[in-house]
């Protein structure tokens, strides 16, 4: 784990290297969605993004194309671009050929000359879906996405919530008993919050390699926005439904009352 500055791109070969290691396995097992995507993330993101028919929108790090392909099917054509060239790979193996409103690149987002490539004074849109905690350093995608946008542009990404998923959290789950029935109160423990920090963890229960994430408090991920001439202009804090029947406690769905997705619209500022 390291401490300190937000900016930890000494290490973005090694999370290309790690994402390349896991990209089959991760989209075999949530490619065609899973709660996360269809419940929370990706409902959340349509409602905010209102995509209109014939718009263009760059889908940063785009994975194996789940959401590009769900953005083409709305109408939009979608420049979607990943680091992994083995998840561009998967994503062009999904798409069927008569989706002619997507193209695929391999281009890396902490390099501002490769997201210019795909287009300056182009896009209406710009999407980064769960991407942002997993990129060493966001600033160089700021500055390039203000060139890449027309005026007044829209950028919404999702995150993990970094108020309730830093690291070092814990949940837990504590039982009363008393004269009414047994109780059980879930919640999230938080004990490191404010130090930007850069960790390996397991996404997904079992897979190949552990990855890369990057946690930045909402002031220091906002500041990279600001700084480049976004304002914010929507969000949601989806969360799941409560439950009657918690088991352990643990799982998200036992926490109704906690997000753990941040979804976030901003436009670019005009004069």
């Amino acid at each position: 784990m390291r401490d300190g500055d937000s900016d930890f791109s000494g290490v973005n070969s090694e999370a290309r290297r790690v994402w390349d290691a896991n990209a089959e396995w991760w989209d075999d097992r949530i490619g065609d969605g899973n709660a996360f995507q269809c419940e929370l993330i990706e409902p959340a993101t349509e409602r905010l993004l209102q995509v209109s028919p014939g718009e263009v929108i760059l889908d940063v790090a785009c994975g194996a194309g789940r959401f590009a392909r769900r953005m083409a099917e709305l109408g939009a054509y979608v420049v979607a671009f990943d680091f992994s060239e083995r998840f561009i790979a998967r994503a062009k193996q999904r798409t069927t050929p008569d989706m002619e409103n997507i193209e695929y690149h391999v281009a890396d987002a902490l390099d501002e000359e490769q997201v210019l490539a795909l287009g300056v004074n182009r896009f209406d849109a710009a999407v980064a879906t769960m991407a942002l905690m997993d990129m060493a350093s966001i600033d160089p995608l700021m500055c390039a996405l203000t060139q890449s946008l027309k005026p007044g542009g829209r950028f919404l990404f999702s995150v993990m919530h970094p108020c309730f998923q830093p690291p070092e959290s814990c949940k837990f789950a504590e039982q009363y008993e008393g004269e009414e029935r047994v109780k059980i109160i879930c919640g999230i423990k938080v004990t490191k919050y404010l130090t930007p920090t850069a960790w390996k963890a397991e996404g997904i229960f079992g897979q190949p390699e552990l990855q890369y994430y990057f946690h930045r408090p909402l002031s220091e991920l906002l500041r990279s926005c600001f700084e480049a001439g976004f304002v914010i202009d929507g969000m949601e804090e989806p969360a799941f439904k409560a439950r009657e029947d918690a088991r352990d406690g643990l799982a998200w769905r036992d926490s109704p009352e906690i997000p753990p997705v941040l979804v976030v619209r901003m436009r670019l500022l005009t004069e």
